[in-house]
């Protein structure tokens, strides 16, 4: 197994789990909270795959698929075009209405689909390029990659716990 086989397996997986969660969700289900502070499985969804779309984008140079697929225009949230989800407090968790399980889920499906293609050609050589110089040590590929995986595989079960609680009830 090569690093680019490797880092496929790890980013199909938060995939498989990712389409276990949302699938067959009702609206209602995609926006229940917990209790009044919690992150909905919708807002936990959007925000792993505008992460992951902005990070892997970053480091391969090019636009987010996001921009380029009108994810921006479809999704018509109350938000700065870019916004990611980081930092956002209770009541903009709250904000992000979905439509559709099939929304958030082709979102997700066009950013992984992205990052595969970029990850394919990768060698371990790759892995050690510098994508972010603002932290010390600077940031290589291979640690962006392994803390984009990291940062989805965490949400994803957060989202996992959530649609679990909320079948329980």
């Amino acid at each position: 197994m090569n690093s680019a086989d490797l880092l496929t397996d790890a980013f199909t997986r938060v995939q498989e789990t990712v389409h276990s969660v949302v699938e067959g969700l009702s609206r209602a289900d995609l926006h229940a909270r917990l209790d009044d502070g919690a992150n909905t499985i919708a807002w936990l969804v959007w925000h792993l795959t505008r992460i992951q779309d902005d990070h892997i984008s970053d480091a391969a140079d090019i636009e987010q698929v996001w921009f380029t697929r009108d994810w921006a225009s479809r999704f018509d949230l109350p938000f700065a075009k870019d916004a990611t989800g980081y930092g956002h407090s209770t009541a903009d968790v709250a904000a992000v209405q979905v439509g559709s399980p099939e929304l958030l889920l082709g979102y997700y499906d066009d950013v992984h689909e992205q990052t595969l293609g970029f990850i394919s050609g990768l060698d371990g050589r790759a892995l050690n390029r510098v994508v972010d110089e603002a932290w010390s040590p600077p940031v290589t590929l291979g640690v962006r990659l392994i803390s984009v995986i990291s940062d989805d595989l965490q949400h994803a079960g957060q989202a996992a716990f959530v649609r679990g609680a909320l079948e329980r009830r």
